[in-house]
């Protein structure tokens, strides 16, 4: 279902959205509902942007600031920023998954190469039209996607394209999360997910999004692995066109792979990581900054992975083995960090995963999201 060959260097036109189409609030307005009261924790409590309250001659300008750290936005042409521009979005933030609900009017985007080279953010993006259509190319490759079709993009490679008006759910999934497939996921890249999968994926996220004001953290992982685990499936089923080259990469998606690749190596050192990527150990510092800095994201991503093993009841490797391949050669060292990571020890852990009543760690929604997309999809990167 993906649509466009790349003839010729811009997007294709967009044409004008029919001034007949009801324009409504969100289809799927999240309600509370009263049975989640008593002994579970709090339902999730989102972040919210909106330019409804500022004058209409500000509105695009905020709009850009918010998304400057993803995309690089411009209004239509015969559009002025004094016409207003009326956007909004409410970011519900579920462990490693942000979803965002956004409407908007019309836009152009762009992600440049050169932006990719500075930018932490190689997420991978799922987007569902509730109404609209959008255009974006890839490497002179546009994909078409509208109303009830599903998108699947990489961030971690550059793109542009245009919008109209258009109401849509945006998933963003750090790249850890889907790092053991992203050979898969990357031929896909820019494609409109169609099938039977397809279908069962947006009945999933037409049933999340009706109920992210239900649901409590405890409920959290479950989800996150339901869409990981759909979203691949979908992807996977994807049949890539072999004359269409991927873009290169930009520097932090491959800084996150060889990490990812390496993470248990003991030479995984920044001198290391520098000489692999070809950049200067400034640059290195500069992209994990959002993340306190390279060997601070390293060890974090070494105790998820502890963590994730500790939570498995399967897993009955002794908690110094596991210690040690998190990097941690004396065992009170790594009871320390990960209690102070997870706000529980290695062995509460072991022992709620064995009763089959696990430990819900900190969730990004109890930091402060900031001000911007980035601010919110930095909360997801662990």
């Amino acid at each position: 279902m993906t649509k466009g060959s790349g003839s010729g260097d811009d997007p294709a036109e967009v044409p004008a959205w029919p001034a007949h189409m009801e324009r409504r609030r969100w289809p799927r307005e999240p309600a509370v509902r009263k049975d989640h009261q008593g002994g579970k924790s709090p339902v999730l409590v989102p972040s919210r942007f909106s330019t409804n309250d500022l004058p209409p001659v500000e509105q695009f300008q905020s709009w850009r600031a918010h998304m400057a750290p993803l995309v690089d936005v411009h209004l239509p042409d015969g559009v002025s920023e004094a016409d207003g521009f009326a956007a909004e979005q409410i970011g519900w933030h579920l462990g490693d998954l942000l979803v965002v609900q956004q409407r908007t009017p019309g836009f152009s985007y762009t992600r440049s190469l050169a932006m990719l080279r500075s930018s932490p953010i190689d997420h991978w993006n799922v987007g569902l039209f509730r109404s609209g259509r959008a255009w974006t190319e890839v490497d002179r490759r546009v994909m078409e996607a509208g109303p009830g079709e599903i998108f699947f993009r990489s961030l971690g490679y550059p793109y542009r394209g245009r919008t109209t008006e258009a109401a849509t759910v945006l998933l963003f999934m750090p790249f850890e999360l889907l790092a053991d497939d992203a050979s898969t996921l990357e031929i896909a890249n820019n494609s409109v997910l169609s099938g039977s999968l397809a279908d069962l994926l947006v009945n999933y996220i037409n049933g999340m999004e009706a109920n992210l004001g239900n649901i409590t953290v405890e409920e959290v992982p479950r989800v996150v692995r339901t869409i990981r685990d759909m979203v691949v499936a979908c992807v996977a089923a994807v049949r890539p066109n072999p004359a269409v080259a991927q873009p290169k990469m930009g520097v932090m998606e491959r800084a996150h792979r060889y990490i990812h690749v390496n993470l248990h190596s003991a030479d995984l050192t920044p001198e290391k990581i520098c000489r692999e990527l070809g950049i200067s150990r400034t640059r290195l510092y500069q992209l994990f900054e959002p993340s306190g800095g390279v060997l601070n994201y390293i060890r974090r991503r070494r105790l998820l992975q502890a963590y994730a093993d500790l939570s498995d009841p399967t897993n009955n490797r002794p908690i110094g083995e596991i210690a040690e391949a998190a990097g941690f050669e004396v065992a009170a060292n790594f009871t320390r960090a990960f209690s102070h990571e997870f706000g529980a020890s290695p062995r509460e852990i072991r022992r709620a995963a064995a009763a089959e009543r696990p430990i819900v760690p900190a969730t990004p929604s109890e930091r402060n999201m900031g001000a911007t997309i980035g601010d919110w999809l930095k909360a997801i990167q662990g």
